[in-house]
């Protein structure tokens, strides 16, 4: 038995297991689909590139607009009408391009076109190649994924594909921070189509995402007393001391066998070393599977931050609210089956994996819609300076989500 047929035996299995319908793949790749991706990987390589080497961290509007242009530029090639949709805590527009088609299925892709790098990470550490991997802010998250998008897109128009009724590709200009804009765009977009491939990062082991977990921001502020720090602290109340006792506290509120993770991150406190700070705040990221983890965090913030170490001290704490958790669902389960499909197709295997990071897919899972993610292009070290593309998963993701869209498109 070759290892390609051995695979698509593989998620045979799956499929059975699950009760899935599998549909009928081939124990070789689609001849044309795979020579096209393989073709297109030099521009791909070169598209990622441009988008590399332009600042577009979340709320610069000079980089974010050029991504957007560029992108949009690219998908206008493609015959994909564009609606630009702005918002002002994004300090740009989201892009909703859609495409007609002659079929029944409405696929909607998404990615971001924001990073979480400052201006001049791009000049910094600009795009480069080195023993098989791409480097660069955001070469992976999430510019990736508009590549593959776009490339899956002209595999498909090479071929005539149009056995759908629509695509429509949604470019989130806010990703990484959130705005209600964006998400209510995202929520009602998702509830008009049949389902969502969201194009962020494919895993390091080479695989797709089916479950996340939800977000939030703990907040935690201390008012206090000024005083001469050196004449006569004991006049004060020391605002940074009450912080860091509420920090050591709250920071045991995780759970790990439910997966909650608290994480505090950000810390102000005082400008002066002479005085006694009278202000100060921290902030923890929040993760959660369940999500009346969020409720129980919520609640358990303002019980323990109860217990101070400075009196006199006025201590406040809230909860805001990001992404919910994505669960994993039979309809997610049935898009595993036919993605392993396609890629045993070219003799790989996909992993299936859980994220902590939050994503736009939480919200379309949350309106119903059947979502998978993780189409993106292969990478690691997310978030870091060391971020990085692997090289040889271009072509094989661009046919990855070409024969899905081809898949999902079927009657």
């Amino acid at each position: 038995m070759t290892l390609t047929l051995h695979r698509t035996v593989l998620s045979a299995a799956l499929a059975l297991s699950l009760g899935i319908s599998m549909p009928a793949f081939s124990a070789e790749p689609h001849p044309q689909i795979l020579a096209d991706a393989e073709q297109y990987k030099a521009q791909a390589l070169k598209l990622l590139e441009r988008l590399v080497n332009i600042d577009s961290g979340s709320g610069y509007k000079p980089g974010l607009t050029q991504v957007r242009d560029i992108a949009v530029d690219e998908l206008k090639q493609l015959g994909f009408s564009i609606e630009q949709v702005p918002d002002a805590a994004a300090n740009n527009s989201h892009v909703i391009a859609t495409l007609k088609g002659t079929g029944k299925a409405k696929i909607l892709l998404m990615a971001h076109m924001d990073t979480v790098f400052k201006e001049g990470s791009a000049a910094e550490r600009p795009f480069h190649i080195k023993d098989g991997r791409a480097y660069g802010p955001g070469v992976m998250d999430d510019k990736g994924g508009i590549v593959a998008g776009i490339y899956a897109l002209k595999v498909l128009q090479n071929q005539r594909f149009t056995d759908y009724a629509q695509i429509t590709f949604l470019l989130d200009a806010s990703e990484e921070i959130g705005s209600e804009t964006g998400s209510e765009l995202i929520r009602k977009t998702a509830k008009a189509h049949d389902v969502t491939l969201n194009l962020e990062p494919g895993r390091p082991a080479d695989g797709l995402v089916v479950w996340r977990k939800g977000s939030a921001t703990a907040v935690v502020e201390v008012k206090g007393k000024a005083a001469h720090a050196g004449v006569a602290p004991e006049l004060g109340r020391n605002a940074a001391m009450e912080v860091a006792h509420q920090i050591l506290q709250l920071g045991k509120l995780g759970d790990e066998e439910k997966k909650t993770t608290i994480n505090f991150t950000v810390l102000k406190a005082g400008d002066r070393t002479n005085v006694i700070p009278d202000q100060a705040t921290a902030k923890a990221d929040v993760r959660a599977v369940l999500p009346e983890e969020f409720d129980r965090i919520e609640k358990d913030l303002a019980r323990v931050s109860a217990n101070k170490l400075i009196a006199e001290t006025q201590v406040t704490t809230t909860l805001r609210r990001g992404l919910p958790p994505m669960p994993q669902t039979p309809e997610s389960d049935k898009l595993v089956v036919i993605a392993q499909g396609i890629y045993a197709e070219l003799g790989r295997k996909l992993t299936i994996e859980g994220s902590g990071g939050a994503a736009d897919a939480s919200l379309s899972a949350g309106v119903g819609t059947p979502t998978l993610d993780g189409f993106g292009i292969v990478g690691g070290n997310i978030h870091t300076p060391e971020e990085y593309a692997e090289v040889e998963s271009v072509a094989p993701r661009i046919y990855l989500l070409s024969r899905m869209i081809m898949e999902l498109a079927k009657p």
